[in-house]
């Protein structure tokens, strides 16, 4: 039999969604249901002074109209807590709907109640709102005056400042020097699926939650201390989660909010966000600015690196995507100092978004390394190769695994890149001026802190269930654990059933930062293995097997039979002891407990990507034509979900480079294009040809099968390897994503 792990194996799912049968938290049949809609602000900072709800409460189908005048109030707002640590986990350690006071536009103030959606949205607009406002800040040119380094960012997972050597000095005495700054837009995240949550009272203390969610042990927790609840009394659902890139990823209001409803109402309660509040309601990858500076001698060699970055915030949380983290590891460079700066405005506090930090840091760093190649002649790739470090240069400490140089050179084969003419604007096509550049892609290996667990069950006829409590959204975790609980059981893959999706299941972490499917892929390798080597302790004791007497480590298991692994004729299967035996089935918990942060390595993914692009000479118009990224993501589950996830990766790092940013109107503190008409996505004629490879690294620190993700490291290279190449193609450096044409022109 051969292995299952890194075969290209079809979704488990894939038939269930592509013929409509698979279950969102918005189609769940409930009976007795109602819906409620949110109603919103209007303003961006002051408070209501008066409210009438008369109309809406006549209107028809309307059961309840809940203000912060007549909602019961939560029993207390967890702080803000990333996900990964695998308790409750709030978006924001702000719960809405308690008093009068409006933080940002777009904070609920009133929830409708009623028997359709149409009478409920049509009740809310009825409900007539008095604001006194007050002034704003919804810009980061607003307040820069107002900037401060906050002691940790990130739910307080990360420090604020963070420095090595004496970079002063560096800079002062080095030979070149690059010193630029560069500016983001804001991004939203726009799954397909917008966020839902159905809640089912099952009498005053027992609630099911059917929710949209990368996490439903996050969701139960943190309704846990919003209700106060015990955990016991919530069971959260979310069997198929139309995407998310880190919408879903922490817990937002309506899951309580909808509970909160369906108990004054008596009836169960489903709400879902419009599209225009997604832009509201489940946070954003926040404005910012980035200034790095890069010292060097006249050969490339990086002596120190400055990084700071401004970024806007909200009123409560001293929140900061970490954009530093990477690029302080990715060369080696003796001096080093990063600072996260902060301004407090009037916005919902901003959240992971796809390859959060990276994405944006790595940018800075790699345009400013593609300007220092330019600066001292050198090629691009070879200044990276100059500068590669073994080990990782903030710690000291080896990588665990790292391949980024069998990136590099893979990549550089799979583009054509050598023989490359370094000069801007020397290769043109009619109108056209065509250009190529490159980055690197770092991705840290990101660890729950908690143990995860998995339940492995095999009935007497040779097949099996695998349980844990991870959420399917689009990413083929089904399918890779189904693959990895074969792997471990030794039996095909259609043998094997995934259930997942519950929190009443094997807890384990939200699945975040590309860490979901090694922490649940850990806990299912762990119970998949531990129940086979206990059915092959029981033969091995059993006088009536062909094994017995045998030493266990000399037993293998083959399609469901084990055998003697240097005399294959002798064995029996699972089927043939558990029917001796008189067992139904036999049933493991497996439990995996994470390495600690500091377990004497650096763990980081690595890849290389290079972009090909051409600039209308005349018009500005940006078409990247085709895209190379290679990987090292360490072991490989599933070669087919792997490469969807890395391409999908690099063609948001494409939006992200020309397309995506959420404008801010100042004068109302509103998202001024908060729909997918008026915020710009790439669709299939953006997508360019994209070859996507993997190198894989032997790693047998990160976990037990070596894994190290593939959900983000796609994303982080993209746009710096696009900015790069319209630099090569137009001799124009580009300082501000989204690269428009206004900027070219």
């Amino acid at each position: 039999m051969s292995p299952a792990i890194g075969a290209t194996l079809n979704r488990v799912d894939g038939r269930f969604k592509v013929r409509g049968e698979s279950r969102y938290s918005a189609e769940v049949p409930v009976p007795n249901l109602t819906h409620a809609v949110v109603v919103n602000a209007k303003i961006a900072s002051g408070r209501i002074t008066a409210i009438d709800t008369s109309e809406a409460e006549r209107a028809e189908g309307v059961l309840a109209v809940l203000t912060h005048r007549n909602l019961s109030p939560v029993a207390t707002v967890p702080k803000l807590l990333p996900s990964l640590a695998g308790l409750a986990a709030p978006g924001q350690s702000f719960f809405p709907m308690q008093d009068e006071t409006i933080h940002y536009a777009g904070q609920p103030v009133a929830i409708v109640v009623a028997d359709t959606i149409e009478r409920a949205d049509h009740a809310g607009t009825l409900i007539r709102f008095e604001y006194a406002p007050t002034p704003a800040t919804t810009l980061l040119d607003q307040a820069r005056d107002q900037a401060y380094v906050p002691e940790r960012i990130f739910g307080g997972l990360l420090p604020g400042h963070a420095s090595r050597g004496d970079v002063a000095k560096a800079l002062a005495e080095a030979e070149v020097c690059v010193d630029t700054t560069y500016r983001f837009a804001p991004n939203h995240h726009n799954p397909i699926e917008p966020s839902a949550s159905t809640a089912v009272w099952e009498d005053a203390d027992r609630l099911t939650v059917y929710d949209s969610t990368q996490g439903p042990n996050s969701v139960q927790f943190t309704l846990a201390e919003l209700l106060g609840l015990p955990p016991i009394s919530i069971r959260v659902v979310s069997h198929a989660v139309g995407g998310s890139f880190g919408s879903k990823a922490m817990v937002w209001h309506h899951p309580a909010l909808a509970a909160l409803a369906a108990r004054h109402v008596g009836r169960p309660v489903r709400l879902v966000l419009t599209r225009e509040q997604m832009f509201t309601s489940c946070g954003h990858r926040e404005e910012q600015e980035q200034r790095i500076t890069l010292a060097a001698g006249a050969d490339g060699r990086i002596t120190a690196l400055r990084h700071h970055k401004l970024s806007l915030t909200s009123p409560f949380d001293d929140w900061a995507e970490p954009s530093l983290q990477s690029p302080s590891v990715a060369y080696t460079s003796p001096n080093y100092e990063g600072i996260y700066h902060l301004v407090r405005g009037n916005t919902i506090t901003p959240t992971f978004t796809r390859a959060p930090g990276e994405a944006t840091g790595m940018f800075a760093l790699e345009c400013a390394m593609d300007e220092l190649a330019e600066r001292i002649g050198v090629d691009p790739l070879e200044l990276r190769l100059r500068n590669y470090s073994a080990t990782d240069p903030e710690s000291g400490k080896p990588w665990s695994s790292s391949g980024l140089t069998e990136c590099y050179q893979r990549a550089a084969e799979l583009f054509g890149w050598h023989g490359r003419d370094p000069r801007p604007r020397s290769r043109r096509e009619g109108q056209w001026l065509i250009g190529t550049g490159m980055a690197s892609a770092l991705y840290p290996v990101t660890q729950p802190v908690n143990p995860q667990r998995a339940r492995a069950r095999l009935y007497n006829d040779g097949t099996a269930v695998v349980e844990a409590g991870v959420s399917e959204f689009g990413t083929g975790v089904f399918t890779a654990m189904t693959q990895v609980a074969a792997d471990g059981l030794g039996i095909p893959v259609e043998r094997v059933r995934f259930v997942g999706g519950s929190s009443d299941l094997p807890n384990v972490t939200a699945a975040v930062g590309s860490a979901g499917t090694s922490a649940v892929g850990s806990a299912v390798h762990l119970a998949t293995t531990q129940l086979r080597d206990e059915l092959i302790r029981r033969a091995v004791a059993d006088d009536h097997s062909p094994l017995r007497g045998a030493d266990p480590a000399a037993v293998q298991v083959r399609d469901g039979k084990m055998v003697l692994r240097d005399r294959p004729d002798v064995g029996e299967t699972y089927a043939d002891l558990m029917h001796r035996t008189f067992m139904p089935d036999v049933e493991v918990l497996g439990t995996w407990n994470p390495p600690p942060q500091d377990a004497g390595y650096g763990v980081h993914t690595f890849g290389a990507q290079m972009a090909e692009v051409a600039v209308d000479a005349d018009l500005g118009v940006v078409r990247v034509r085709r895209m190379v990224g290679v990987f090292a993501p360490g072991r490989v589950l599933n070669r087919k979900t792997a490469h969807s996830q890395l391409m999908g990766g690099m063609l948001w790092g494409l939006g992200q480079a020309l397309l995506e940013a959420t404008r801010m109107d100042p004068r109302m503190g509103r998202w001024a294009n908060a729909s997918l008409g008026d915020y710009l996505v790439p669709v299939n004629a953006d997508a360019p040809d994209v070859v996507v490879d993997t190198i894989e690294v032997h790693d047998e620190v990160v976990n037990p099968l070596g894994m190290k993700g593939v959900g983000e490291i796609g994303v982080v290279g993209v746009a710096a390897a696009i900015a790069n190449a319209v630099h090569h193609a137009t001799g124009r450096r580009q300082y501000e994503l989204p690269i428009t044409l206004e900027k070219l022109l």
